[in-house]
């Protein structure tokens, strides 16, 4: 990709060096509204902002004036910069000034200012500290005040919800145009991010999640703009094909997110006594077991009347055990990708022999103890066993199939 910028003189000039933050301004044919922006966002800055700051406007190849009025401003306030960028994209233009600022702290907002600034400082300050990598205003937290209408709040809330159904995300809104990041922490996330249009906030947002981040949430006071040129359509079809590429890199491990997560995530919290990752795993573990042991319930309920107990127990045992090997590689344990897939489910049907083992050994017992034991006792001693083996399944995961090795 080639990309050009305005001289020297022009970007970065040399009367603004190492500013703490970096504040970008992506536009595209923004000619009428770009100045009255950038002397508002100025004018707050130099009034209310504690450390040296810089803003840049990042061109996308606009073909109207929005250049000249970017240079001109660049020219008129030191802490201006104007970088033109022969491409058009979003995410394009954030990704290229943010790799290449000198600022400790790097952010982002639309040129039209829907966002109000008061929230800019506590948006950077835990940035600033370092308490946190990344930092996001959001329109959906408890204490945002809002005003838009009534599609662009459906459409807003169902992507966010499609999010967290699909890449199990936690943040509260991936699309607000106000977001910050630490210059250090771009660094190594923005390569992995591939998306140059508007899923670029997302795509970021997601990797950073995985790779054990801290994002912070600003509640922020935001007004829709009525002249907003965003395609709604064309732009929620972009997003639900980044959704699907993202979702497939995840599956299959493609992204060095391991490598990311040693290199700048944050660990868990010590306790005495309680092994790293513990107390996640057995959350997860837990979910992925109640859900095996309903499929199990249901599977033998529908086999036992066709072909006997001992058999409709094989099945559904050895059923639910492939699928909870499967669900716990990805989830309780965080493995992905093909490698030792084969290896993890061989295992796993050593520790289905437990399992069975121990099911089978209680019918045998039960079917000992009473000649005809009624349907519900039989099930309530198999769900007792199932759990019995689970404890065992989830010790043995741990120690021995999904172990880390060196």
């Amino acid at each position: 990709m080639s990309l050009s910028t305005l001289p020297s003189h022009d970007a970065y000039p040399s009367r603004v060096t190492a500013p703490v933050l970096d504040v970008v301004i992506p536009v595209y044919n923004e000619e009428t509204d770009l100045e009255p922006c950038v002397r508002r966002l100025h004018a707050y800055l130099a009034a209310n902002f504690p450390y040296r700051f810089r803003i840049t406007i990042a061109d996308n190849a606009s073909v109207d004036s929005t250049l000249t009025v970017a240079r001109r401003l660049a020219h008129h306030y030191p802490e201006v910069a104007a970088v033109h960028l022969p491409e058009k994209g979003r995410g394009r233009a954030l990704k290229y000034v943010w790799t290449h600022s000198d600022a400790a702290v790097l952010a982002y907002m639309d040129v039209d200012l829907s966002t109000d600034l008061g929230a800019l400082l506590p948006l950077v300050a835990p940035l600033i500290s370092g308490h946190s990598d990344l930092a996001i205003g959001s329109r959906l937290a408890r204490g945002s005040r809002v005003v838009r209408g009534a599609k662009r709040e459906f459409i807003s809330r169902s992507y966010n919800l499609i999010l967290r159904g699909t890449l199990a995300a936690r943040f509260s809104d991936a699309q607000c145009g106000f977001k910050a990041i630490r210059s250090d922490v771009a660094t190594r996330l923005l390569p992995m991010v591939e998306d140059t249009g508007w899923f670029f906030d997302t795509e970021m947002l997601v990797l950073a999640e995985r790779a054990g981040l801290r994002i912070h949430e600003v509640p922020v006071d935001w007004v829709d703009d009525p002249d907003s040129r965003v395609d709604i359509v064309s732009t929620a079809m972009e997003d639900l094909k980044g959704i699907v590429r993202v979702t497939r890199a995840l599956s299959t491990g493609r992204l060095p997110l391991g490598t990311l997560r040693e290199q700048l995530g944050r660990n868990p919290l010590p306790v005495d006594g309680v092994p790293a990752g513990l107390t996640g795993q057995l959350i997860r573990f837990a979910g992925v077991g109640v859900a095996s042991t309903l499929a199990y319930v249901v599977l033998y309920a529908l086999l036992r009347t066709g072909i006997g107990a001992q058999p409709a127990n094989l099945i559904a045992l050895l059923v639910t055990a492939v699928a909870n090997t499967a669900a716990n590689r990805r989830l309780t344990f965080g493995v992905r990708g093909g490698d030792g897939a084969v290896r993890h489910q061989a295992q796993g049907l050593v520790v289905f022999g437990i399992g069975l083992a121990l099911t089978s050994g209680t019918l045998a017992l039960l079917h000992a103890a009473v000649a005809v034991p009624t349907w519900p006792i039989e099930v309530a001693a198999l769900v007792v066993a199932n759990l019995v083996a689970t404890a065992v399944r989830f010790l043995m995961l741990r120690v021995w199939v999904f172990r880390a090795r060196g």
